[in-house]
């Protein structure tokens, strides 16, 4: 067996939904041993929301739930119980990292926060998600990934040039906002752990939501911090910002640089661009954006996406077609990379899930094993690793410990 970037990191989960369940995935892809907790009644919350297999609601068959699941060890545990904070902090002695999703005043009113906990474990890592950070006015506030994403702004910059200026802000699509923060949080939490194996120290990582998705308007924040422009999702003159409709679909072009703009006139057949002083640099040409996108948007809509895509990339300018599902799974990009796995679940049976979207030559990552089942692994974790007998699980279970 070939050695996991992470074979050496045990990783304790105490979360639900997105965020949390994600970073911890992201660790668990890279060969991380994670153990999963799950409250005894109703365990994590994403084992309710679909999409279902055959749209039959069941917790043990949500798409959401086993995607970001995968390659975890999943234990039931009541922290809130006097037994189940003991049998936790006995987890805590033993693992890396810890992360958690919970509210500061829930952690600290059960006297796990982090104070606590490297008391015990002076090497551990804990990273938390909440969606306003450990401190601040906000902390203890209450948000879902609607709140969390328009608290970090972006929000005010969509719907993209919309032509409906006294719309309402709207969110990004699907996931993307909790599904940031739980990169930023894998990033941070790996930052952490090499500085432990430099310093011996550990450190308590506090990932705000907000703060993460702050970072998607970077730009706009720099535009007004150096230049006064405020950014908004009102029309302005943009060169060819938005997604341009094909024969079948829509695909984004950045031609803005002389190069590009040079060969992406010539394949138009627009020539006479070229000589244009309206059009002679990048300045000129965004001034100039209404007149080049109508033009762009005549042309484009009797090519299909994919043919304009290879040609131009061929060329050496930047552009990508706007893909849906169907054309993610059928592209010839991703099934060369293998990039879907067959993860076989007692459940559902096998079916094909996303892989990672890298490779590692030396330390590949884990091959797929399925999301844990409700409780799946508690003999294995609670007998095998922590020394109970069977016969505590029957009373750890009839006591809502487990």
């Amino acid at each position: 067996m070939m050695q996991k970037t992470l074979g050496h990191i045990k990783v304790l989960e105490l979360c639900s939904l997105v965020s949390g369940p994600y970073c911890t995935k992201l660790l668990a892809d890279l060969g991380a041993e994670v153990i999963k907790i799950e409250h005894p009644d109703a365990g994590d919350s994403s084992r309710h929301l679909s999409p279902f297999l055959n749209d039959i609601p069941h917790p043990e068959q949500s798409g959401l739930f086993m995607y970001l699941n995968t390659n975890k060890l999943g234990i039931t545990l009541d922290i809130t119980t006097m037994h189940g904070r003991k049998i936790f902090l006995d987890l805590v002695k033993q693992v890396d990292v810890f992360v958690e999703d919970k509210p500061p005043c829930f952690m600290e009113g059960l006297g796990v926060q982090y104070d606590r906990l490297k008391e015990i474990n002076p090497r551990l890592v804990m990273t938390s998600i909440t969606p306003f950070g450990q401190t601040g006015p906000y902390r203890d506030y209450k948000a879902y990934q609607l709140n969390s994403f328009h608290a970090g702004g972006e929000g005010y910059m969509l719907p993209i040039e919309s032509t409906f200026p006294q719309r309402e802000p709207l969110q990004g699509g699907g996931l993307c906002g909790d599904c940031n923060c739980g990169l930023s949080a894998a990033l941070a939490t790996l930052a952490a752990v090499y500085n432990v194996n430099r310093t011996g120290q550990g450190q308590h990582i506090d990932v705000s939501k907000q703060e993460v998705l702050t970072t998607l308007v970077g730009l706009e924040v720099a535009m007004y911090t150096y230049t006064g422009v405020i950014r908004n999702r009102h029309p302005r003159p943009a060169l060819m910002a938005l997604p341009i409709q094909c024969e079948d679909g829509h695909i984004m072009i950045s031609a803005f640089v002389d190069r590009d703009w040079r060969t992406f006139s010539e394949f138009m057949g627009n020539t006479y661009w070229l000589e244009d002083a309206k059009f002679a640099d990048m300045t000129s040409r965004w001034q100039n954006a209404e007149e080049v996108n109508e033009e762009v948007e005549k042309w484009a809509v009797h090519h299909k996406k994919d043919d304009l895509f290879h040609y131009l990339q061929n060329n050496s300018v930047s552009c990508s077609p706007v893909n849906n599902s169907e054309d993610i799974v059928r592209s010839a990009q991703i099934s060369n990379r293998n990039f879907f796995i067959e993860i076989d679940h007692p459940r559902t049976g096998k079916r094909k899930y996303p892989g990672v979207p890298y490779k590692l030559s030396d330390t590949p990552v884990n091959s797929g094993n399925a999301a844990p089942t409700f409780g799946q692994h508690n003999q294995l974790i609670y007998c095998e690793q922590l020394g109970y007998d069977p016969e505590d699980l029957v009373l750890f279970k009839q006591n809502g410990v487990i």
